[in-house]
């Protein structure tokens, strides 16, 4: 049986790996590109939502003025904490929130931005009808997806790496939910259904994922993922196993040194 909360869980040691190892690797690459997009300003209120440890809160605050007000929000209080520990170089305000229910009057931001969040959300329609409300008219809400797992080399290699040790149950997170919500026509479907009635722009967009090492991707989509609640959910005795495997099947694919693999995603963005 899936654990739906367990997906989301992103607890305990979680934050810091994945500030140390997943950032770097996945998000960094994808921050600015997303922040770029951000174009029609100015804006006085802008909200990121699912904003984890904070990486493109830290390149909103580079990018955008400081007359604009930036609200940065994560499910999960440990996320929120390890980003107001790295902090940005201007105030942010920093706070715990589900996106299913965002606690801001309507009408209350210019924009609204989310980074390989909304896979996350139980209720995509539901989640992006919050983000309809609290939009001002005209304002502007995007975010991006990962697309299918196979292309995205180091969580495919990772998956087919882990699956040898429970072959009656291999963990399959990366795949059902961070690699699971790629369609453009399920996408414009949902925020159809929550309420954009403007035509989405969904764009593919390619980078390269890179490390100085096999261990580093095994320990980013091992350990610093809800994959690790999968794995330890099954025999927590084998999660520096399925760590070792991973790191092994990267290494027999990509190299001992000075790695890199494709990493893809859709880049969304739609008017209110």
């Amino acid at each position: 049986m899936i654990d739906q909360d367990s997906d989301a869980l992103f607890s305990g040691s979680v934050p810091k790996l994945y500030e140390k190892y997943l950032v770097p690797l996945a998000f960094q690459p994808y921050a600015p590109e997303l922040v770029k997009r951000l174009a029609g300003g100015p804006f006085a209120r802008v909200l990121e939502i699912a904003a984890g440890t904070g990486v493109v809160t830290r390149a909103l605050a580079d990018a955008l003025p400081e007359t604009t007000h930036i609200v940065a929000t994560d499910l999960n209080e440990g996320m929120v904490a390890e980003a107001r520990s790295i902090g940005t170089k201007r105030p942010v305000e920093w706070q715990q929130a589900d996106a299913m229910e965002l606690p801001f009057p309507n009408e209350s931001f210019d924009a609204v931005i989310c980074q390989f969040g909304v896979m996350f959300f139980p209720d995509k329609a539901a989640a992006f009808r919050e983000v309809h409300r609290v939009l001002r008219p005209g304002g502007i809400f995007l975010f991006d997806v990962w697309d299918r797992i196979e292309e995205n080399d180091f969580p495919h290699t990772v998956t087919g790496a882990i699956a040898s040790l429970f072959p009656d149950n291999p963990p399959r997170f990366h795949a059902r939910v961070p690699h699971g919500y790629h369609s453009p026509d399920v996408i414009a479907r949902d925020l159809a259904a929550a309420g954009f009635t403007n035509k989405p722009q969904i764009e593919t967009v390619t980078q390269v994922s890179r490390a100085r090492a096999p261990h580093i991707p095994a320990m980013a989509y091992c350990q610093g993922t809800p994959l690790r609640n999968e794995i330890e959910e099954r025999d927590p005795m084998l999660l520096s196993d399925a760590t070792s495997l991973a790191a092994k099947a990267i290494a027999e694919k990509f190299g001992t040194a000075n790695i890199s693999g494709k990493i893809q995603a859709l880049v969304v963005r739609v008017t209110k």
